[in-house]
């Protein structure tokens, strides 16, 4: 049995990764720590987990653990890190950004299974992807390992409201956000510096020319990703390149025909789409954030890490409504 802790657990991302955890077979969880919910249950916060546990949030941690995972807020992981010192053996999965590039990873290896899974079977400290690069590179990983990157690349992505954190804001608050849709970030989100490390990790020589319009949509949950390249490879051919790149990542799946953001909400599966148009390849890619973008990802990474099947508690069905 994995012990695990977690701190930072009362925002978006670790109410659903106290969820998975919850129910996965190999899994205890030793503490949730909260400096400003301590004492209080974690149904007072996440209310979907009443009568599901009795556990309290707690101010301190416990060093009686296999896997420490880091709730926190971009900067905040890092300064954790430095103010507690973690007991050596103990595994860290850090969701936050702090680590994820390679300037700043110190021991941290960029926790990607499609394209690090080895790496990540050996790792001590994981950075968790962002949930914009995890939909973005997906889409693109087989082009640049075959080298067929090209220079120019047009994306347009809309995210769910939950992507902006649990804390009120004047764009996350309902009235704005319901039945409404507006660029933020056009062609400088901070996820674009680990899309290119990635990227050039299977084509050196790409030259990182993302042009990302990243959109504020409408609705809580879920990342819907268009990207536009030119390629000289047929449809039939392009199908293969993908099939047989993830043929063995059990999570992301290959398709000839146009999906809807709903196929994947509530899961950790990234699909994709492929079509040709003359000149023009059309990638679609969706996930949901808060799963495959985030703590799905995460337990993901966990299982790797602790020789489990890599889709163990993982195995969440989309509801079709």
């Amino acid at each position: 049995m994995t012990r695990v802790g977690i701190v930072g657990g009362a925002g978006y991302a670790g109410g659903e990764l106290i969820r998975l955890l919850l129910l996965h077979p190999q899994v205890k969880i030793v503490f949730v720590q909260s400096k400003s919910n301590a004492g209080n249950y974690l149904y007072d916060v996440h209310a979907d987990l009443f009568g599901d546990t009795d556990m309290q949030f707690t101010k301190e941690i416990s060093s009686e653990i296999d896997v420490l995972f880091l709730c926190l807020g971009h900067g905040n992981s890092k300064v954790f890190l430095q103010e507690n010192k973690i007991k050596k053996g103990i595994k860290i999965i850090d969701l936050s950004q702090d680590y994820r590039l390679k300037a700043s990873a110190e021991n941290f290896v960029y926790g990607l299974p499609e394209l690090n899974k080895t790496i990540i079977k050996n790792a001590e400290y994981i950075a968790n992807p962002g949930c914009f690069a995890t939909a973005i590179e997906l889409a693109l990983l087989p082009l640049a390992s075959k080298n067929k990157l090209p220079d120019n690349i047009f994306i347009n992505a809309i995210t769910g409201s939950t992507g902006a954190g649990q804390k009120l804001s004047e764009t996350s608050h309902f009235s704005w956000r319901a039945n409404n849709i507006s660029v933020y970030k056009a062609f400088q989100h901070q996820h674009l510096d680990e899309i290119g490390e990635s990227l050039k990790q299977l084509q050196p020589e790409f030259k990182g020319n993302i042009k990302l319009i990243p959109e504020r949509g409408g609705f809580t949950r879920g990342i819907f990703a268009s990207l536009i390249v030119e390629s000289e490879l047929s449809a039939d051919e392009l199908y293969q390149l993908y099939a047989l790149y993830y043929q063995n990542h059990p999570f992301t799946h290959i398709s000839l025909k146009g999906l809807d953001l709903k196929q994947v909400i509530n899961t950790n599966k990234c699909l994709i789409s492929i079509e040709k148009y003359q000149n023009d390849l059309l990638i679609t890619s969706a996930i949901d954030n808060l799963l495959k973008g985030a703590s799905g990802q995460a337990v993901q990474n966990m299982n790797l890490m602790f020789n489990l099947e890599e889709t163990t508690g993982l195995k969440l069905k989309a509801s079709a409504f």
